[in-house]
């Protein structure tokens, strides 16, 4: 039986093609999709880089799906056709996919009908335990986007008070809807650097979290930190190598956490958490399902993904 797939064939380019529906092996179960998340990560491909090879496998880039089991593979317990799954894979920018039953999270009744990328929304309660934030902590969070709202609302409801820092107003407007209690924009290095000292009586930030995957945000990051705090790698540095100045974080004697998983496990556990956060209703990320396409117009999710049109904060492509 066939399905659509979005192939990226060149730089720039996508098309969409009828392929072969995929078959669950031992251990797997088949996933057919309600939609997919587009992530900053698949900008990179999408511009072209030495590392991408052209054209990618169908569905490539895709890794923020959920939809319904339709099929079960040979050996798998707790998963039956029909139950509603956040899916850890990597093909769904496609009709279907194929997820080991270890990467398959349930979702639960109370979430029927909603969006649920749960790779991304793991991926920040992931960081949110690795960045130990406890209450009365000051926490400067650099780039507000998807990632950057989600780790305001959980590092406010910790207790913590949270200085937002980005680029557009509407971003720190949405910080503010998240539970921040500051918010500066971030268009002068020097000028953010002396509002933080003055927020923090001149000490800095004791947990500063990394959102954006740029050099200059890198930087800007470890010159907030306080004397013992934490620097907290959130942003995706995929583009290339980064210099930091270690001279000072050696001086200040800070904590750097990469707070990327890669262990199975780890990434499933933190999707868990986020489907018990949005089932109970402590966490609400509806508002930041900003844009949706069909998967014929993935290119225009991806150019948006990186423009960022106004109130832009997370593309979602639905199937």
């Amino acid at each position: 039986m066939a399905m659509r797939a979005a192939v990226l064939t060149a730089p720039g380019e996508i098309r969409v093609d009828e392929v072969e529906r995929p078959e669950p092996g031992p251990g797997e179960v088949r996933v057919a999709l309600e939609g997919c998340g587009v992530c900053a990560s698949n900008l990179e491909p999408w511009a072209g880089n030495p590392w991408t090879g052209y054209p990618g496998e169908p569905g490539g880039l895709g890794h923020e799906g959920w939809g319904v089991i339709d099929a079960v593979g040979e050996g798998v317990a707790g998963l039956a056709v029909g139950d509603r799954i956040a899916a850890i894979s990597y093909r769904s920018f496609a009709e279907s996919d194929v997820v080991k039953a270890e990467a398959a999270v349930p979702l639960p009744d109370t979430l029927a009908g909603q969006p649920f990328p749960g790779e991304p929304l793991g991926c920040a309660f992931n960081i949110f335990r690795r960045s130990d934030i406890r209450a009365g902590q000051t926490v400067a969070i650099v780039g507000i986007g998807f990632l950057g709202a989600v780790l305001t609302r959980l590092a406010a409801e910790a207790g913590a008070r949270v200085i937002a820092i980005s680029r557009r107003q509407e971003s720190l407007d949405l910080a503010r809807l998240y539970g921040a209690a500051e918010t500066i924009p971030m268009h002068d290095h020097y000028a953010i650097i002396e509002e933080v000292k003055g927020l923090t009586d001149g000490r800095g930030a004791e947990r500063v979290i990394e959102c954006v995957g740029k050099q200059w945000p890198l930087d800007l990051s470890g010159e907030l930190v306080a004397e013992g705090g934490r620097l907290v790698i959130a942003g995706y540095h995929q583009d290339g190598p980064r210099q930091v100045n270690m001279q000072m974080w050696n001086w200040k004697g800070i904590d750097i956490v990469s707070a990327h998983e890669r262990d199975l496990g780890v990434v499933v556990q933190g999707v868990r958490e986020a489907v018990e956060a949005v089932a109970s209703g402590r966490l609400d990320p509806a508002p930041l399902y900003s844009h949706r396409y069909p998967l014929e117009r993935l290119g225009e999710a991806l150019d948006a993904t990186r423009d960022k049109p106004g109130n832009f904060v997370k593309a979602l492509v639905m199937l």
